[in-house]
């Protein structure tokens, strides 16, 4: 566990430094008036956009929607979301770093447009592509341990596991494989996916993962800019739960209390 102290405590990726470890995403809001309300809520560390699948709302197309993500203040994480081949992927992060002048990328590669489970047979080759090419890849992947250390292995220096199928606020699915995953890789892991709840949130921060990328589970709520500041805090709180240290689990009862003054028959 890290030793150090949350006021003094920041998310590093590829080098970088970002105060906050709550990721959102900017699609299916209500309008873009409520978009930039949560966003400043929230406070994340960046947000989220995909120049293939951004959404059917007109608000979250052409020229002002672009404009508004240049206005939010906050950095732009660009993804390859709706690719479905390498290429597909290459070509949107090259068009996506022209058009947002940055080197970093989420890098999703779908498999299944059922589950929208990420390609884990090609994903490797994809990253890999993309950080010869300069890019700063945060793969979109599923919990498995061997996948996340070959993009590692690669040059990933994060990989985003997802807890469950895009979309579907469940939480965490695998807890055991998820947890293994935090035991076993050294780099920064941000849970993308399939969290629904503030108490999911919490729960994989407690857990040791670095940060989370939300999208639906605020946007699709009744107030997303109420939800935007639940994420955010819960996120904080769950790491500071991490940093703090738990107290064993046990398998009986504990006296809270001292037992000095109770009567003898209270004593083991």
């Amino acid at each position: 566990m890290s030793t150090s102290t949350p006021a003094a405590d920041s998310l590093v990726l590829y080098g970088q430094t970002f105060q906050s470890r709550l990721l959102l995403g900017t699609s299916r809001y209500p309008s873009p008036a409520v978009l930039e309300a949560a966003v400043a809520r929230a406070k994340p560390a960046m947000v989220t956009a995909s120049l293939r699948r951004q959404g059917s709302n007109a608000a979250e197309t052409g020229a002002s929607f672009w404009e508004l993500l240049r206005q939010l203040n906050v950095p732009v994480l660009p993804n390859t979301a709706g690719c479905m081949t390498i290429q597909e992927a290459v070509t949107t992060a090259q068009m996506a770093r022209e058009v947002f002048d940055t080197p970093w990328i989420k890098l999703e590669l779908i498999g299944d447009d059922y589950t929208l489970q990420p390609d884990t047979l090609n994903l490797v080759e994809a990253a890999s592509l993309l950080i010869k090419d300069g890019f700063q890849v945060l793969p979109y992947c599923t919990e498995d341990l061997v996948l996340c250390q070959r993009l590692v292995d690669v040059g990933c220096q994060a990989v985003m596991p997802w807890a469950a199928p895009i979309g579907t606020g469940r939480g965490p699915a695998n807890p055991y494989a998820m947890q293994v995953l935090r035991e076993r890789l050294d780099v920064p892991l941000i849970v993308d996916a399939g969290l629904g709840r503030p108490s999911h949130a919490c729960q994989v921060m407690e857990w040791g993962f670095d940060g989370v990328l939300l999208n639906t589970a605020v946007a699709l709520s009744e107030d997303p800019v109420r939800m935007a500041g639940a994420f955010a805090d819960a996120t904080q709180a769950g790491r500071d739960g991490y940093l703090a240290g738990a107290m064993a689990e046990q398998t009986a009862a504990q006296p809270s209390t001292p037992v000095l003054g109770t009567p003898f028959w209270h004593h083991d």
